[in-house]
């Protein structure tokens, strides 16, 4: 069975977050070889190592807490799934109601994320977020709509 095809979807941050730890060993090793001291080649590696090893957990969780993914099937915030038939309707900017719940397990929306309000089956008001609301707000509406022709 093949995935159903994102609408839109961000990961959180990628993987290619690890490359800054090697990177920035590399720049000090240089900077060693172009002063003509002494290269510390085994400091290097294991700053290199161990800053790659605390940079893992860092990336998992942003992935894991901070992607989303609309489908065909419904709507993937963090660690939280809606179905699509739950989704009743997208609201515009700032229409959901002030104390309505976010999406994802958190408390607040990110930082540097904008919200998208929408009214559930239940006539309950939730909050989702994306870097790009706009581009959030328009897969939405698009799985609304579509589930809407359906129907």
């Amino acid at each position: 069975m093949t995935p159903e095809p994102a609408l839109y979807g961000e990961p959180g941050v990628g993987w290619t977050a690890l490359l800054w730890a090697p990177l920035f060993a590399l720049a000090g090793l240089l900077a060693e070889l172009a002063t003509g001291g002494p290269v510390h080649w085994l400091a290097w590696i294991l700053v290199a190592a161990g800053l790659v090893l605390i940079t893992v957990p860092w990336v998992y969780a942003r992935r894991r807490y901070l992607s989303l993914e609309v489908t065909a099937e419904g709507y993937r915030q963090g660690r939280e799934t809606l179905e699509a038939a739950r989704i009743v309707e997208v609201l515009g900017d700032d229409e959901a109601p002030v104390g309505s719940r976010v999406l994802g397990g958190g408390w607040t929306i990110p930082k540097k994320h904008g919200e998208v309000g929408l009214k559930l089956d239940d006539g309950v008001f939730v909050r989702a977020w994306a870097k790009d609301p706009d581009a959030l707000r328009e897969a939405l509406e698009d799985l609304v709509r579509a589930r809407t022709t359906e129907s």
